[in-house]
């Protein structure tokens, strides 16, 4: 059933149905399930090890309508980028304007040079240089990516956690609390020197292993150039960030970087799968770290991967890589290190205040991990510099600009050791606020101030909130009222191509950067879209819509809320502007 499907995909190309349908009324539903059970299939035969069969399948989901629709959908209308232009200046495609795009889908040696856009890198004076593609050569991108993705989720390593589907920062601090929970043990703290930037393009394209189509697309987009201004730079080397593709490459790249050790584990004395199980190595994106508790294995390890990079033209950076240990000094080093925004080191207790290994010794020390000071700082000095900036607002407006970056890191921190810096945090911008109220009434008493900007709710005397009568006052969140709640990660080698889309839509609901109404909702809804009724997953855009909109009189409860996919929203919307016109 499932090649006779794909075959229809195909043979679209010859019906009517593409130059008739609009977009509103594509069979989206049909669309998305068809194109999962290819990737499926893709996945599957990557996972046994079956090469054609994997190369067959992707040349016909490259072929396919139905792809390139998708594909065209997720960077015109998912992506937040979908208004930033490329070279040629398109952005923000209409309706019609998609469905050419879909036609003009054809993989090409032929394409723009990316354009150069700088950002800059949080918390650091620093400037990240983005390469902004063309919207066709990002939907080219996006098609590719269909294809390559679960090839590639097959085949990466499980401890490989940044910018693959279903993983996430909080997967790797997890894994590395897993690995030293039970032994305290010597770390290399590792970064890779502007690793997008230096990635050798042929050493990628020898391991990326795909069929001369693709292969000489990719490498295309690799040497396109970047446009700075009115400038046109060569790309002799890289992948520029800001492609839908290059995280994926990346990946690509690194990848093997675990096997390596492992096999140089298989060199050390004792029993092989032992010593490959004795050391860990954990990956998010270019930052990794490798676990032992022998300080000359991870000094070799150090030498064995810095080789290892030389190979993909990478290499280490001196100022970000460390050797430490989790409990005891080591050199210079202090005990612990930060990770992904993360400070994990262990403490030495009483032998009555911790937990026992697992062979019922007791261990003598406690895995404490916390929000990093740097990350704090951060933080507090961007609250600070907003309510610097809105000394004439009123307060309702500071809580709204407020709250959302109050929300984000609050739950960002909530599955580890936060209460304590939570608590500072709410004292620092107390501090702050009152400052803010005092510029406000500068010959008003304190006690005055705080009768007027302060509230008592629920036991708290001390609430940044307002006081109208008759309604219920709007306060400002406090970073200690969110619950911590332990992360659980990923399993193994999970992959949403896997198929088990309850386990899926379940973690989605459950990460813990999601908006607890986003959560509810998700719960509610038992992890489905309720517009096209297709389970939500990891790389969706969500948003969430008003049954009835706030225009026609609805309100802003949960009764008259629904959780949908972006697309679906816009599609929704649409059709509620239209009903609303002819009423």
């Amino acid at each position: 059933m499932q090649i006779v499907e794909v075959q229809v995909v195909v043979n679209m190309s010859n019906t009517s149905l593409k130059t008739t349908v609009e977009w509103k009324d594509i069979p989206w539903k049909k669309i998305e399930r068809v194109v999962y059970k290819l990737q499926k299939r893709i996945y599957r035969a990557s996972s046994r090890g079956d090469v054609k069969a994997v190369r067959r399948l992707q040349k016909t989901l490259m072929k396919s309508w139905y792809a390139k629709l998708i594909a065209v959908r997720r960077v015109t209308q998912d992506n937040t980028g979908k208004k930033t232009a490329g070279v040629d200046g398109v952005k923000s495609l209409s309706p019609a304007a998609r469905l050419r795009l879909v036609k003009e889908l054809k993989l090409s040696s032929k394409v723009n040079p990316t354009r150069r856009v700088w950002i800059p890198k949080p918390g650091t004076y620093e400037r990240r240089p983005l390469g902004i593609p063309t919207m066709k050569d990002r939907a080219l991108q996006a098609l590719v990516k269909l294809a390559l993705e679960p090839e590639w989720e097959a085949r990466f390593e499980p401890n490989s956690y940044g910018f693959r589907p279903g993983r996430s920062c909080h997967d790797a601090i997890e894994a590395i609390f897993n690995a030293i929970r039970y032994k305290a043990k010597y770390v290399l703290d590792a970064d890779i020197a502007k690793c997008f930037d230096r990635i050798n393009h042929d050493t990628l394209l020898r391991k990326l292993n795909t069929f001369p189509t693709i292969r000489k697309q990719i490498k295309a987009w690799l040497k396109a150039g970047v446009m700075d201004g009115k400038q046109l730079f060569s790309t002799l080397e890289g992948t520029p960030q800001g492609g839908i593709i290059s995280p994926l490459l990346a990946n690509i790249a690194l990848h093997g970087m675990k096997e390596r050790i492992k096999q140089f584990a298989e060199t050390l004395p004792g029993r092989k799968a032992g010593n490959r199980n004795s050391i860990s190595l954990i990956r998010y994106a270019d930052d990794f770290v490798i676990i032992h508790e022998d300080i000359t294995v991870v000094q070799k390890c150090r030498e064995i991967i810095s080789e290892w990079l030389n190979g993909m033209g990478l290499e280490l950076k001196p100022s970000k890589t460390k050797l430490c240990h989790t409990l005891n000094n080591c050199g210079q080093n202090k005990p612990g290190f930060d990770f992904l925004g993360f400070t994990i080191r262990q403490y030495s207790v009483g032998k009555y205040q911790t937990g026992k290994s697992t062979n019922g010794d007791r261990l003598g020390f406690k895995t404490i991990i916390t929000p990093s000071k740097k990350k704090l700082k951060i933080h507090y000095d961007r609250i600070a510099e907003v309510i610097t900036a809105h000394k004439a607002v009123s307060q309702v407006a500071l809580i709204k600009h407020l709250n959302p970056i109050i929300r984000g890191w609050a739950n960002y921190y909530a599955t580890v050791v936060s209460k304590v810096a939570y608590t500072d945090l709410d004292n620092l911008v107390y501090q702050k606020l009152a400052t803010w109220a005092k510029r406000r009434h500068p010959h008003k008493s304190m006690e005055w101030i705080k009768n007027k900007y302060w509230r008592t709710i629920g036991g708290d005397n001390w609430v940044f909130a307002t006081k109208e009568k008759g309604k219920n006052p709007f306060r400002l969140l406090d970073h200690a009222d969110t619950s911590i709640v332990r992360h659980v990660k990923v399993k193994g080698e999970s992959s949403p191509y896997d198929d088990n889309l309850v386990y899926w839509s379940t973690r989605l609901g459950k990460s813990p950067e999601m908006p607890s109404r986003v959560t509810t909702l998700l719960k509610r809804q038992k992890g489905k879209c309720a517009y096209c009724g297709l389970y939500l997953r990891e790389n969706d855009v969500l948003e969430v819509d008003h049954i009835i909109p706030k225009s026609q009189g609805g309100k802003d409860e949960y009764k008259n809320l629904q959780l949908l996919h972006r697309h679906c929203h816009d599609t929704k919307t649409a059709r509620d502007s239209s009903t609303l016109k002819y009423v």
